[in-house]
């Protein structure tokens, strides 16, 4: 699975083959073809289990991170910037043309966003039923992923700390 999310990262949607996945990951294509009849079958497998492992990895830092508002924007933000985004970009980028990968691409997108916007309440210690804040959550993370998009073509960090210290002052007066 790393294997396929590297290729996405470092070659983009076009470069990514399943010959070129097969020989990173030291396979033979007759078992990577058993497994996954089609790219965007393998693509789409290898996102949602390192997406879910990023989460996991984000939980775990969650848990000895700063529960501070601009201590958890950074934290998402930071995620939001891994090379998991880059090859989930590669993905939706790739899905807006192409049926089969976008119902892919669109449970994905769905069940790890649910994912991340309950962490994200968890670690802001926030209820979304009340007045404001389910908008506020919301609004951050098309912030970051803003940020990270920003961040695909130059580095970015530095603008994308400022913004996110800007973010963070003016969430906490919305929470």
């Amino acid at each position: 699975m790393e294997a396929t999310v590297e290729c996405l990262v470092e070659r983009g949607w076009s470069g990514t083959t399943t010959t070129e996945v097969a020989e990173r990951a030291g396979v033979s294509r007759g078992a990577q073809l058993h497994h996954f009849r089609t790219r965007g079958e393998l693509v789409a497998a290898a996102v949602e289990h390192v997406g879910a492992e990023s989460v996991e990895v984000l939980k775990r830092r969650a848990e000895i991170a700063d529960k501070s508002t601009h201590a958890v924007v950074e934290l998402i933000a930071d995620f939001h910037a891994s090379d998991l985004f880059t090859a989930a970009l590669e993905l939706w980028v790739a899905a807006r043309t192409d049926p089969e990968l976008r119902e892919q691409v669109l449970e994905l997108q769905a069940r790890l966003g649910r994912e991340v916007y309950g962490l994200a309440l968890e670690l802001l210690d926030v209820d979304d039923t009340k007045p404001g804040v389910k908008d506020a959550v919301q609004a951050t993370l098309d912030l970051v992923r803003g940020l990270a998009l920003a961040n695909q073509l130059a580095d970015d960090a530095k603008r994308r700390a400022h913004v996110v210290r800007y973010w963070a002052r003016m969430l906490e007066e919305q929470l």
